[in-house]
């Protein structure tokens, strides 16, 4: 028999995490194994969603989760299926189909209009679901990778500009990044402006990529774009990789195709370098509106692998079907 039941925060973390690892293991290239230790301080990120949170069992025993996720600094009536898994074991047996019902119901009666999931583009499975489910295909991502070896040079990269690194503990330097990450993001896909309380929180309370570094590039004296890079120590420990990871790049539009990226990018590589890794990541919206893909395969990123976004519109009653 297959029920589904709501979290119970304070006793369900050690469920959740168990069918978060299983499920996700097999499928994601940046997925690393997580506890309840990570996952009670990911709730105090300042827009965690607290509700709508299930766990499916089975016959007793817990097999899946999903969380309806509301985002309640947005604007737009659009809500979201995170965490969507199922043990492998036990896929093919109603699981998922009642999982997504229930968010879908969970986020309708918490007024939302429309609800995005994802899914990694080999999961056939869940893209017929998802199919089944009147969903549609609206976005692709890619993972990429660089061996960092092979950092080029002269590649067009804009000598002028002056390089600086965030200084954390500095209140005008986190201003700064939430006020180029909106400026820089405001016209790409599901964008919604970021707080400084999420900003500070990513960069001094990050439950998983702790080893972080930004720069600012600065022309004739005024600050143009930035970027992040990041190292999560479990995560090579569990791969037995020296991976780092690229968080996000901006430049201001006015200042875009004049090598600042490039430049950017390459300081980026070069910090990962520098602290003993061999390989850098990075995901990038396949139609992301400033071509990043281009740039990125420009410096060496290869696409390592892709994921789809799914939309679909939430009606509020039967009778608006």
């Amino acid at each position: 028999m297959l029920h589904m039941r709501p979290f119970v925060k304070g006793v369900d973390e050690p469920i959740w995490v168990g069918i978060l690892n299983a499920a996700y293991k097999e499928h994601e290239a940046w997925w690393r194994a997580t506890t309840v230790e990570e996952m009670l301080l990911e709730e105090k990120r300042p827009n965690f969603d607290f509700e709508g949170r299930h766990i499916a069992e089975l016959d007793g025993k817990p097999v899946g989760i999903v969380h309806a996720h509301v985002d309640k600094l947005r604007k737009e009536k659009k809500g979201f299926i995170f965490t969507f898994c199922v043990i492998p074991e036990f896929r093919g047996v109603g699981v998922e189909e009642k999982l997504a019902e229930t968010a879908m119901n969970e986020l309708k009666k918490r007024g939302m209009k429309v609800v995005q999931t994802w899914t990694d583009y080999k999961r056939t499975d869940r893209i017929q679901l998802l199919k089944e489910l009147g969903f549609k295909a609206v976005r692709r991502e890619s993972d990429m990778e660089i061996d960092l070896a092979n950092i080029p040079s002269n590649i067009g990269e804009n000598a002028e500009i002056v390089i600086s690194a965030l200084r954390k503990n500095v209140e005008e330097d986190l201003k700064l990044l939430n006020w180029l990450n909106n400026e820089c993001f405001k016209a790409h896909f599901n964008y919604r402006p970021s707080t400084l309380e999420e900003t500070r929180h990513h960069l001094l309370s990050d439950t998983r990529i702790k080893q972080k570094e930004y720069f600012f590039a600065a022309l004739d004296g005024e600050t143009v774009g930035y970027i992040g890079v990041g190292i999560d120590e479990k995560y090579n420990v569990e791969k037995n990789v020296k991976n780092g990871f690229i968080l996000s790049i901006g430049v201001l539009n006015p200042y875009r195709r004049n090598g600042i990226g490039t430049r950017l990018m390459l300081q980026g590589l070069k910090s990962l370098e520098a602290r003993g890794m061999t390989k850098a990541m990075l995901d990038v919206d396949d139609l992301n509106p400033t071509k990043a893909v281009k740039l990125y395969e420009k410096i060496g990123f290869q696409v390592i692998k892709k994921y789809h976004f799914w939309e679909k519109p939430l009606c509020a009653h039967a009778s608006d079907a």
